[in-house]
């Protein structure tokens, strides 16, 4: 399906700060994938950001037609999550790729009806987990499998920020607060880590007096994993930013921070200590999402199916939903017994340069998240 110059034609859905600030700039450091399209319901940005990167407007109202008109290969979606699910299956029904942000949707049924709609299309569908082509995260990943740590027996970690509650992430109940945000990092990565997923999950959370969230604003959550591994994170869109995770094992304990964020100045890194003392391994600023496109477009120029399928994302979003019942409930929840057939292979690494990141005052008709 892709065009004849061997680069893979996007259409970004959803033109808010994620695609202005980091997913468009990044897609020019790739050398097989372009920008053709973007579909927003702000005439402002359909106007200046078609004209800045040269691509043609749509209207939500004209998906249909986008999908049908021949000039895209791929749509990434970055609507958020509640809308996630119909522009995805329109567009696999429709036979066009998909690179859809995380969380994949904001229900394990919606999800489900993704994952369907994928295996009856010819067309790929990748969730743009972008630390699966980190390098630092990769080793992480690959190392901790490997035996290098020893025999993994727990995991904690931090993730937190301040978020303007004008932001459409706060306002939006559970599904767009900061458990399926930001606690998506620390659970896709214990799950790599671990290679297992979770049996039990366990949630505690609280609202700050002086913020205006419609959702528990901070959570803290205690996974249990089979062979009796642990793991817990803490996220919070009320606080001062803060980003660490550390994985202990019968060899090694391992620190990484910075370990989530992305940006041209931002290098994944963690400190290894073992009894013969400590190592830093820190790693260059990668454009991250350039390396997500980069992978995705070359699974579908050589007929690959991508690691981050939709299984990854459902693996997750099982968890998130177990969270959101354990918070409503004060109980535990167990899940059934599950297995992911694929995980991240040290290939899947890539190295791009930094794209230049737009200030928030260069963005376009947007609410900047962070207060």
């Amino acid at each position: 399906m892709a065009s004849d110059t061997k680069k893979v034609r996007y259409a970004v859905v959803g033109g808010g700060q994620i695609s202005q600030q980091a997913f468009m700039p990044g897609v020019g450091q790739t050398d097989n994938s372009e920008l053709a399209a973007l579909v927003t319901g702000d005439p402002v940005k359909a106007d200046k950001l078609a004209k800045k990167y040269g691509i043609k407007p749509w209207t939500y109202d004209q998906y249909g037609d986008m999908l049908k008109s021949g000039e895209i290969d791929v749509v990434y979606v970055a609507t958020p999550n509640a809308h996630h699910t119909d522009l995805v299956v329109q567009a696999l029904e429709a036979g066009i790729h998909v690179l859809l942000e995380k969380p994949m949707t904001s229900s394990v049924e919606d999800a489900e009806k993704v994952v369907e709609a994928q295996k009856a299309s010819k067309a790929k569908l990748m969730i743009a987990y972008r630390l699966h082509h980190e390098p630092g995260t990769v080793e992480m990943f690959t190392r901790a499998r490997n035996g290098d740590f020893g025999e993994l027996r727990a995991f904690s970690s931090t993730f937190t920020q301040n978020v303007a509650e004008e932001n459409s992430r706060g306002h939006n109940g559970y599904w767009g607060g900061p458990v399926p945000d930001m606690g998506t990092y620390p659970l896709n990565a214990v799950r790599n880590l671990f290679g297992e997923e979770p049996v039990s999950v366990h949630a505690v959370g609280t609202k700050a007096s002086d913020r205006g969230f419609d959702f528990h604003d901070t959570v803290a959550v205690t996974l249990r994993f089979p062979d009796e591994k642990t793991a817990q994170f803490t996220v919070s869109y009320a606080t001062a930013a803060a980003e660490s995770f550390t994985l202990i094992g019968t060899k090694a304990t391992i620190h990484a921070t910075p370990c989530f964020m992305f940006g041209p100045k931002t290098g994944i890194t963690y400190v290894e200590k073992t009894e013969d003392g400590e190592k830093t391994h820190a790693f260059d600023p990668v454009e991250q999402f350039g390396n997500e496109t980069q992978y995705f477009s070359d699974c579908i120029l050589n007929g690959r199916d991508p690691e981050a399928d939709g299984e990854e994302g459902l693996m997750d979003m099982r968890v998130l939903a177990a969270v959101e019942k354990s918070l409503e409930t004060g109980e535990t929840v167990v899940l059934p017994p599950a297995k992911r057939a694929k995980r991240v292979s040290s290939d899947q690494a890539l190295r791009l340069p930094p794209a230049k990141e737009p200030s928030e005052d260069e963005m376009i008709s947007i609410v900047p998240q962070s207060k």
